[in-house]
């Protein structure tokens, strides 16, 4: 590919309107590993021009979505860097000489049509069925015509002059080769009235100001490529190298929105997923490696990342394949590293069902017995409150298993607690050599005398494995527990 042998410069553009979209952020990841795997150069600049959609605070949180999942950047917002500043609404003056550049070289012209008029002249083309577009009502305004205009202060807007004929043709590193009519694209503005630019003046200067090689962007930006390219050979600069990227579908195939779940990386932050989970299946939607290999981790993805990987289908984003991989990645974790993650998780987002953080040394004694049944972090406090609390909650019925009763289930928690309160060492191993024989003693299933101890213990029907719980709980607690069981039957 032509992009190995040069210093590839990429860059992820957001706007601040809001929560940081998956699809967006797949967008941010695939731009950093090509970039990583090219020895190239990653830019992060704000497309902040839109004024009216700017959201507070939105850039910050996009930032840290960014560094929470472990992407870095080479210039951009907090860093600085040779071609700053990156924030567009500090970069007015480029966008201003670049159209007043194609007004004076014929290639643009001042529009004094109000938004009324525009909108008006659109709702005809569709009762006609035309296409839609501005109908050019001010590219051959005389200059008396533009005066009379300005002299009753109407403000212009500036808009490109499209090619009336031709066709425009980009090269697309993930689509192939791809022709536009030029004659089905209308005059758009390039600078609107207030003095802002649009998206496809601001972007193509930055680019092109900021030596910009390589554009990775969603799909729905491939309309906007001939615009782009006459852009560019009106002003006699060089296009950079494009590819679009996939959208991204829910598993119906409609498109991905809140009504399938949560759409802001930062909630599935909150909802306990690991960065590297996230990184490996976003990475994944739109790109792979092979037809089986599913669990890549950061260092893989960057160096096996190519554009010529990238899918043209749309990508499904599967929420359950998402479980099981962040699933996987947190099997992978040490004792220490799982209780690590799991106590910053408890920092930043409080579970209810434990009041304050637990001491990291017993923490990382209990997160072995439930490692395997966790898919995410936020799965873990529910399974484990009891370790925290000596007051479990749980209705006297819950202890009855089926097939027996309150007589029967106190008689084996009675004969139980007689054993225990002999037994030494306190041990899982121990424990259960002791409780397991002692179903048959009493003449009920190893299930039934297991889950009364299961429920007294914990006040769960489904909780970790029973002896390491007793272990972990200690002798103490243990019987005491057993003893309210009692009580409470």
């Amino acid at each position: 590919m032509a992009m190995l042998d040069q210093n590839i410069r990429l860059r992820y553009a957001p706007s601040p309107t809001g929560d940081p979209h998956v699809g967006n952020i797949r967008t941010a990841i695939f731009n950093w590993l090509c970039a990583r795997h090219y020895g190239g150069s990653l830019i992060i600049r704000v497309e902040d021009t839109d004024q009216t959609r700017k959201v507070e605070g939105a850039t910050e949180e996009l930032l840290e979505a960014l560094k929470w999942l472990g992407l870095d950047w080479d210039e951009g917002p907090d860093i600085g860097g040779p071609y700053g500043p990156y924030y567009q609404s500090e970069r007015l003056e480029h966008y201003r000489e670049a159209a007043d550049r194609l007004l004076e070289n014929g290639d643009a012209y001042r529009c004094y049509c109000s938004p009324e008029r525009v909108a008006d002249v659109r709702k005809e083309q569709a009762r006609l069925k035309q296409p839609l577009g501005y109908d050019r009502k001010c590219r051959g305004l005389s200059s008396s015509q533009r005066a009379e205009s300005e002299s009753a202060g109407v403000v212009p807007a500036v808009r490109f002059k499209m090619p009336e004929d031709g066709i425009t043709t980009v090269d697309d590193l993930v689509r192939g080769e791809v022709s536009f009519q030029n004659r089905l694209i209308d005059d758009f503005v390039v600078l609107k009235s207030d003095g802002f630019p649009t998206y496809h003046l601001a972007a193509l200067v930055d680019d092109h100001l900021m030596r910009i090689t390589h554009v990775m962007r969603a799909e729905e930006w491939l309309p906007s490529v001939p615009r782009h390219l006459q852009l560019y050979r009106a002003l006699g600069w060089e296009p950079p190298r494009f590819a679009h990227l996939p959208i991204i579908l829910a598993p119906d195939r409609s498109k991905l929105s809140k009504r399938h779940g949560a759409t802001s990386i930062m909630e599935y932050r909150e909802q306990g997923f690991l960065p590297e989970a996230m990184v490996n299946f976003l990475s994944l939607l739109g790109w792979s490696l092979d037809d089986k290999t599913e669990l890549l981790s950061v260092p893989d993805l960057m160096r096996h990342f190519t554009i010529d990987r990238v899918a043209k289908s749309a990508a499904v984003f599967d929420r359950d394949k998402l479980s099981w991989m962040n699933g996987h990645y947190i099997r992978q974790l040490e004792d220490d590293a799982l209780a690590d993650a799991l106590l910053e998780h408890w920092r930043r987002y409080p579970p209810r069902e434990i009041s304050e953080l637990p001491d990291k040394s017993y923490l990382v004694r209990i997160v072995p017995i439930i490692r395997e049944r966790l898919k995410t972090l936020a799965d873990a406090a529910p399974l484990i409150r009891f370790f925290f609390t000596d007051d479990v909650e749980y209705d006297g019925d819950e202890l009855v298993q089926k097939g027996m009763d309150a007589a029967t289930t106190r008689q084996a928690l009675s004969a139980a607690l007689a054993e225990l309160e002999e037994l030494s060492p306190f041990d899982s191993g121990t424990l259960e050599g002791v409780l397991r024989p002692m179903a048959e003693d009493l003449n009920v299933k190893v299930g039934q005398l297991f889950g009364s101890l299961r429920v007294a213990t914990t006040g769960l029907r489904v909780a970790p494995p029973l002896f390491e719980t007793m272990e972990l709980l200690g002798k103490e607690r243990t019987l005491a527990s057993i003893r309210k069981a009692m009580a409470k039957l």
